[in-house]
């Protein structure tokens, strides 16, 4: 039955009484941070649209979502017609700890849990670990900011999104430890968004870094062995726990 556009829905007394319950231990006047308790969506289906728009992000959520795009995950529309995108997040499965880090931080965004699946690359099967959100506008804000014309590109603002959080995010997917220093894979970026990005770990946190080309094409930041112990002060209460071996540890 329908009235004024929804659906009419009848309650046992019971459920009344639970309810009323719920909502007088609610009645706290305590003051709670904002965000400071985002409960998993996992199974909670599809959102009406005028609950999607509600959602948004906040500071940590936000950091640990741009660390994520800036090395491995990446962010689509659902199909070229759609409003919505969604976060995909791919790990190899001996990193599969990494995954569910990150999926217990952005649970609230996700109605599945991470799975586990295999693709077959020159004759091999390779396993991995993949995490994928819910298809959300706040996502397609992201999309916006991170792509141009489909390709992942480093935004204009880059030295107010990498914060800590993020920088941790983007040694932890992208970070290789290397005997004197640690490099940062950014092959997927062209050479003026690398030496932007070296400009804001200089000016920012004081990092001293150089160019490497991988290849004529991939160019990579090498974060100096003098650096090291100011990168993981840093970066360190931010980091999964298996993965602080990309910072020598």
């Amino acid at each position: 039955m329908q009235d004024n556009g929804y659906q009419k829905k009848y309650y046992h007394k019971k459920d009344v009484k639970k309810s009323k319950n719920l909502i007088k231990q609610a009645e706290c006047k305590s003051m709670i941070v904002w965000a400071s308790f985002l409960p998993s969506m996992v199974g909670s289906g599809r959102f009406s649209k005028q609950v999607s728009d509600m959602i948004k992000f906040p500071p940590y959520q936000y950091s640990v979502i741009t660390g994520l795009i800036l090395s491995d995950a990446w962010v689509g529309l659902v199909n070229p017609h759609s409003r919505s995108a969604r976060l995909t997040f791919r790990q190899s499965y001996d990193k599969h700890q990494y995954v569910w880090f990150v999926f217990f931080i952005l649970s609230h965004y996700c109605n599945i849990i991470p799975r586990i699946s295999y693709t077959k690359r020159n004759g091999v099967i390779l396993y991995y670990s993949e995490l994928v959100t819910k298809a959300l506008p706040c996502f397609t804000e992201l999309y916006n900011k991170f792509y141009v014309n489909k390709v992942k590109v480093i935004p204009e603002d880059i030295y107010n999104l990498l914060t800590p959080v993020a920088l941790a995010h983007l040694i932890m997917g992208d970070g290789s430890m290397r005997p004197y220093g640690l490099v940062i894979c950014t092959d997927s970026y062209s050479l003026p968004e690398v030496v932007k990005l070296m400009n804001v770990l200089l000016i920012k946190y004081g990092l001293d870094s150089v160019l490497r080309l991988h290849t004529s094409t991939q160019p990579r930041i090498y974060i100096k062995s003098g650096s090291m112990a100011k990168l993981r002060a840093i970066v360190s209460p931010h980091m999964c726990e298996t993965m602080m071996y990309k910072l020598g540890k």
